[in-house]
């Protein structure tokens, strides 16, 4: 699949995502408790998430979270249909996601819900929307693959090394994974080049079934196959490559999976978002991680508390998905993002909230001479 040419990346913070920095005290003045609430809800192949954030002078601060497996894009691969039964999970999440809207008061105008790749790829995938709409009053939009690329861009932006000269971001879904190559300017990263690989953990853990006692040769063919849905892809010329070669760029990683593998490198007994959020991995640490996974088999995993049982069958396809992508574009540092595509939806309604005054006041403005007073 070849790389195309990605439009300016949309919402792109101004400040800092708060999400980032430590919680500061009430008298420190960085949160407007009179500032509205905003919502972001992104219905993947996999999981139906929602984030509800109040906007502050550094980015913004969560107020309400909500996240769930569903498994929307559960054997869509072999039938082309959304199942009934994943749509029953889905619905349910996305109505417990309505409640939670209600319950905060957040303005329906200040909401952005977003469906991705199941609904993108399924013949039945727009009545879902509508059946989502009639009976929760959620409009969800189904995106193209360069916007969701975009926004976890702007989701991710703030976990860039700013010393960095090149960055590939690696955004692992359920049923598709989108990469975009950025490279400094003169103003900041901007993207050269993108591409969307119609492979997620969900689709290519459907494609490579475990096998009883996984083995090194059942994970190597998940790199494999990966490895060739990314082969044409990636910017023009050496520039990007070198300078990666060379020390001066790094990745970005952003998946459940990859968080999850961040734990299992951690050794975690539980989760701990502030531990993985924006941790450096090297490639090596990436690798032994895998290669523990494997070992402990689908019972192992399931025990991990990073992991759990919804997510025993994923979580290496995630990491032979990042494998493929540390082999074809050499890098020894990945960051770990737990954060995307929600917070990139944030901070673009929230950038574009703050540009209606002044849209507003320009058009006031400018024209026609004010009449004289009587």
């Amino acid at each position: 699949m070849k790389a195309r040419p990605m439009p300016e990346t949309p919402g792109a913070p101004e400040r800092r995502d708060s999400r980032s920095l430590p919680r500061r005290s009430r008298s420190g003045g960085s949160i407007d408790r009179d500032a509205p609430l905003y919502g972001a809800l992104d219905l993947g192949t996999n999981n139906c998430r929602l984030l509800i954030a109040r906007p502050s002078r550094d980015g913004f601060r969560v107020v309400d979270s909500f996240s769930r497996i569903v498994r929307l894009g559960e054997s869509l691969s072999r039938t082309g249909r959304l199942d009934d039964r994943a749509m029953d999970r889905a619905y349910d999440a996305l109505a417990l996601c309505a409640e939670r809207l209600v319950r905060k008061g957040v303005d329906p105008k200040r909401l952005t819900a977003v469906a991705t790749q199941a609904c993108r790829m399924a013949e039945n995938g727009p009545a879902f929307v509508e059946r989502v709409r009639r009976g929760t009053g959620l409009r969800l939009r189904i995106i193209d693959p360069s916007e969701e690329a975009a926004l976890s861009v702007a989701g991710c932006l703030n976990l860039f090394d700013p010393r960095a000269e090149a960055v590939l971001v690696i955004d692992v879904g359920g049923g598709s994974t989108e990469l975009s190559w950025l490279m400094k300017g003169a103003r900041g990263f901007d993207t050269v080049a993108w591409m969307s690989a119609p492979l997620g953990v969900v689709s290519l853990a459907e494609r490579h079934p475990e096998p009883e006692g996984g083995t090194s040769e059942w994970y190597e063919a998940m790199v494999a196959d990966f490895g060739a849905a990314i082969a044409s892809g990636g910017p023009d010329g050496p520039d990007f490559r070198a300078r990666v070669a060379e020390g001066r760029g790094h990745m970005v990683g952003t998946s459940g999976a990859i968080t999850s593998l961040a734990g299992i490198h951690l050794g975690l007994r539980r989760y701990q978002r502030d531990l993985v959020d924006g941790l450096w991995m090297t490639r090596v640490d990436c690798e032994k991680a895998a290669d523990r996974l494997i070992a402990l088999g689908p019972a192992g995993r399931a025990a991990e508390s990073c992991i759990g049982p919804d997510r025993a069958d994923l979580v290496l396809a995630g990491a032979a998905i990042l494998e493929a992508v540390q082999r074809a574009w050499p890098c020894e540092r990945v960051r770990v993002a737990d954060r995307g595509l929600r917070e990139g939806l944030l901070l673009q309604k929230m950038r574009e909230e703050r540009q209606k005054p002044r849209r507003r006041r320009r058009r006031r403005g400018g024209g026609a001479k004010a009449a004289p007073s009587e």
